[in-house]
């Protein structure tokens, strides 16, 4: 019988320990808490964190090239700004483009100074962000800007078999990204790039454009995300999004998407998401101290990036 090996541990330790923990967790809350184990309240834990899931897709792909995107909460903020601004002057249609664009757009920026002008994706997405604030007070007069159109609101709010759109959406989006990340050869070159980029490189890969690209997604997620959550309740105001990309950042790393590039797939990074979805959730019905809840959230995010850094360790 052949010994498993530290790496080959690690790795399985990474792909199942996220799974099982959200079991225990979920099992745990439905027997503690009577209202826990409710359509309603599963379906509003879904809806509240879609906008959350979309951007996880996304976060995992930038990741998992070697990058990292800390402005997806402020465009965020500045999606949801444009997209009521946009709905009050041409329409929801045009709202919806202009949220999707300004993402985008911003996304793609980031792009161009990480993967061409070589900044540190760090440095230049905190940069970034800041001009991204500074151009959402700008556009919204630093106020709430609101929207008497509710065809968008309507829309947000518009169920399927118990579910929200925005719901439907995310799930749609989840689907998309995990096959592409998985199965299509932007996938492949994407973990080529941060796997190794010198060697990607080498083998033909265009990596700074596969890297541009992830940025690129990542904005427009975030677009996506925050014309959604705007639509919803018809308003939007700068600061909206302020702490998401932290939100994210955790969920996908906890999943079990490596922070130092080159490993990660979309539905952990997704798990990740619902299992601090989930302990906050669980932590509102029971009553417990925020206080407990941060540091149980902070004690899962240090063991899921240990466990990580021991894992390529032992590779090494």
């Amino acid at each position: 019988m052949s010994i498993i090996s530290a790496s080959t541990l690690g790795g399985l330790l990474r792909q199942n320990v996220i799974v099982a923990l959200l079991a225990a967790i979920f099992v745990a809350l439905s027997v503690s808490s009577r209202t826990f184990l409710t359509f309603p309240n599963i379906a509003n834990i879904l809806s509240q964190q879609a906008p959350i899931m979309i951007m996880a897709v996304a976060a995992v792909f930038v990741l998992v090239a070697g990058g990292l995107d800390l402005s997806i909460g402020a465009i965020y903020g500045l999606a949801g700004v444009v997209t009521i601004i946009a709905t009050n002057a041409a329409g929801p249609a045009a709202g919806v483009l202009a949220g999707l664009g300004a993402g985008l757009a911003i996304g793609a920026v980031n792009g161009v100074l990480v993967a061409y002008a070589k900044i540190n994706s760090l440095i230049a997405t905190v940069a970034t962000s800041f001009v991204v604030v500074g151009l959402t007070n700008i556009a919204s007069n630093s106020s709430v800007v609101s929207s008497t159109d509710r065809t968008l609101s309507g829309l947000a709010i518009t169920r399927f078999l118990g579910l929200t759109l925005p719901t439907w959406i995310a799930f749609v989006i989840i689907i998309i990204g995990a096959v592409i990340l998985a199965r299509s050869p932007y996938g492949r070159r994407v973990y080529a790039t941060g796997g190794n980029e010198t060697a990607a490189w080498l083998s033909g890969v265009n990596t700074r454009l596969i890297r541009a690209s992830t940025f690129a997604l990542s904005g427009a997620a975030a677009g996506v995300a925050g014309l959604l959550s705007a639509a919803l309740v018809s308003t939007a105001q700068v600061g909206t999004g302020s702490g998401l990309e932290f939100t994210v950042l955790t969920g996908v790393v906890v999943g079990g998407v490596s922070i130092l590039g080159g490993a990660g797939v979309v539905w952990r990074g997704v798990t990740g998401v619902l299992l601090l979805a989930l302990i906050g959730n669980g932590s509102d019905q029971l009553g417990l101290d925020p206080l407990y809840k941060s540091m149980l959230l902070g004690a899962i995010l240090l063991a899921a990036v240990g466990t990580d850094a021991w894992a390529r360790q032992r590779r090494g």
